[in-house]
């Protein structure tokens, strides 16, 4: 049996269909984000600028947080020591996990090693927790939730997206005596649109069923601290368990669950994912600590974000490119063509030193394929400007559709 030629075939396969992924080799450049210096393969470097990363404030290059990485290494050494069970729960996560109990108003918080890890593994065990559980999830979750609602074991209900008439209708024929978590995330990164959180909060009484929101794509932005939609909303006291990432907004690693006490060591100490994997090292834990309480008393880079995210959305319009209207930060320009989408991207890596990665299917649907741009505070004028210039002569060249 020929093994290795069944994964080349696998990989052949993602090939044929234009999804195969290619991880672009970078060098950040410390102090002067977004630049960035890009590896080819023959040698040879460019330097290019980011415009899709998802360190959405620059806060891993913050001088506050790169102090705290430091003075972190010199104290504690470098890494944890091991999972929190065996030597790992060190000051710094113990510390962190206050803050973000804090941040979103609950009792008590979990840190993870990624977001992915936390959403795996809370959304996999309260499945297990709670008897004859169903999960209703809305339908463009991303992989992480998706993935802790299958390995939860439970029955799983879809609803259409941020539809909350289709989701009352779904709530109405399961039997009142069976526990229920509605799933759903504040901010959907590819669109850019905004879960109707008070009215899911809403049904989830009238229903009574636990809410699990996703934040990742809106802890630090949004809030006047920093504590995501729901807090902007004023609706965190009525979610039951809020999910975030340390990576995003806040510049570091990491993932993280807050949420009443019961619940917290119910998942601390039931979830796999968390009891088994190495805690999260003290000098992430630093960094990331530093950046969330900078990002509680300060809105400079929030303001700054939202400024220059409708400024590039008001400068793609004017330039008939395909703007996906958002009411966030995300700005999708639409391409609608795998293949396609995958050579724009490659050209304005290549010829304009612009670094924007495709997003194609699974992430999207076929035929809804795009450039997903994230504007951040550090993306000045003449960036847009050369943006912008790029995006055209690329439409051009390859024909693309213009806007409407």
């Amino acid at each position: 049996m020929d093994y290795n030629s069944m994964f080349e075939q696998a990989i052949a396969a993602l090939k044929q269909e234009k999804r195969y992924r290619v991880f672009t080799e970078l060098r950040r450049h410390a102090g002067d984000f977004p630049r960035a210096t890009r590896y080819l393969e023959n040698g040879e470097r460019q330097d290019v600028t980011i415009w899709c990363s998802n360190d959405y404030l620059g806060m891993g290059q913050h001088p506050d947080v790169l102090k705290a990485v430091k003075d972190a290494a010199d104290t504690y050494g470098a890494g944890a020591g091991g999972t929190r069970n065996i030597s790992g729960n060190t000051r710094m996560v113990c510390e962190l996990e206050r803050e973000l109990a804090d941040l979103h108003g609950k009792e008590s918080a979990l840190v993870f090693t990624s977001g992915f890890v936390s959403n795996d593994a809370t959304l996999s065990t309260l499945g297990k927790l709670l008897p004859g559980c169903v999960i209703l999830s809305d339908e463009l979750n991303h992989a992480s939730m998706i993935d802790g609602v299958r390995h939860s074991g439970c029955e799983k209900i879809i609803f259409r997206h941020n539809d909350a008439r289709d989701l009352e209708d779904k709530l109405k024929r399961i039997d009142p005596s069976r526990p229920k978590v509605i799933a759903f995330e504040s901010v959907y990164s590819m669109d850019g649109d905004i879960s109707p959180i008070r009215e899911f909060c809403d049904l989830a009484d009238k229903y009574n069923a636990m809410t699990y929101l996703d934040e990742v794509h809106a802890v630090g932005l949004y809030g006047p601290r920093g504590g995501g939609v729901a807090e902007r909303e004023g609706l965190m006291h009525r979610i039951d368990i809020i999910e975030g990432t340390l990576g995003k907004a806040f510049g570091v690693v990491g993932g993280f669950i807050t949420a009443s006490e019961n619940i917290v060591d119910a998942i601390r100490s039931y979830a796999t994912g968390f009891i088994f994997t190495t805690t999260l090292s003290p000098v992430m834990s630093a960094a990331a600590l530093t950046s969330v309480r900078h990002l509680k008393q300060s809105n400079v880079e929030r303001e700054r974000h939202q400024e220059r995210a409708a400024t590039l959305k008001r400068l793609i319009s004017e330039a008939g490119l395909p703007l996906l209207p958002s009411v966030t930060h995300i700005v999708p320009v639409m391409v609608y063509d795998a293949e396609l989408c995958k050579q724009a991207s490659d050209m304005l890596l290549d010829d304009y030193g612009i670094y924007i990665q495709p997003i194609n299917y699974p992430t999207v649907s076929r035929g809804s394929e795009r450039l997903r741009i994230t504007p951040t505070p550090f993306h000045d004028d003449a960036m847009m400007a050369d943006l912008v210039g790029a995006l055209q002569d690329v439409w051009l060249r390859l024909g693309l559709r213009q806007a409407a």
